[in-house]
């Protein structure tokens, strides 16, 4: 049996030239009979209503199970180890500040804190810096040592640290940028208290040494022809 010869399609509006039909838009209007439907459904075009969307059935579980080269990502159930301390850093030693707000300045180390940092205070009142945490790689430990067996240092931790969320009130532009001035350098009064009482005992040994209290006061520096790795601390 012969396969049936399919008919070319032929265009109602034959291009003459590429883009551009033998009959105008508004006689291919009339051609194609386009004025009949507009004036048997009274002079609109009929339109028909969308069929409404039916819902996605819910997925089925997949009847193979994954391929074995599929990567899987593996749980971490190693217990972090607690960072070494360095053999020159022990309680009582005088630590110089290599970077951060406090470069260069010197401090007396308490002790180390869970997450591996040193807790260490200037004192305050003898070169303005606070109880901080400071990483063991931005300090060197010196030969210096102080004595803090007075000084209680069991309450601090790493929590005592953190910042408190504070709520957030809506304020009008004049009054929020006055509270901004307010709420800065501001510390609890509690925290204050806590300084004074780390600090009271240390500074009463420092002052007990001579010269000590000049050398904490003072600000490390390098100057010209000086080389730090020939330096002993």
């Amino acid at each position: 049996m012969a396969p049936k010869q399919k008919t070319p399609k032929v265009s109602r509006n034959p291009d003459l030239i590429r883009g551009v039909g033998k009959y105008s838009r508004s006689k291919m209007y009339h051609k194609r009979g386009l004025w009949a439907i507009k004036a048997k459904n009274g002079g609109v075009f009929p339109r028909h209503d969308k069929k409404p969307v039916e819902p996605k059935p819910a997925e089925k579980p997949p009847k193979f199970y994954p391929a074995d080269d599929v990567k899987k990502p593996f749980v971490n159930k190693r217990k972090p180890n607690p960072t070494k301390l360095k053999a020159s850093i022990t309680p009582g030693t005088v630590l110089i500040i290599l970077a951060g707000r406090f470069k260069g300045k010197r401090v007396v180390f308490l002790k180390q804190l869970s997450s591996g940092l040193l807790l260490v205070t200037g004192p305050f009142k003898i070169n303005g810096v606070p109880l901080r945490r400071v990483n063991q790689s931005y300090v060197i430990g010196t030969s210096t040592k102080v004595d803090i067996s007075g000084v209680s240092v069991e309450k601090f931790d790493d929590k005592y640290f953190g910042k408190q969320a504070e709520k957030k009130k809506k304020k009008g532009e004049g009054e929020f940028f006055e509270a901004e001035k307010e709420e800065k350098n501001v510390l609890p009064q509690d925290k204050k208290d806590d300084q004074k009482a780390v600090d009271a005992p240390l500074i009463k040994c420092i002052e007990a040494v001579p010269d000590l209290k000049f050398y904490l006061a003072a600000r490390f520096s390098l100057k010209a022809g000086m080389k730090p790795h020939e330096l002993a601390f």
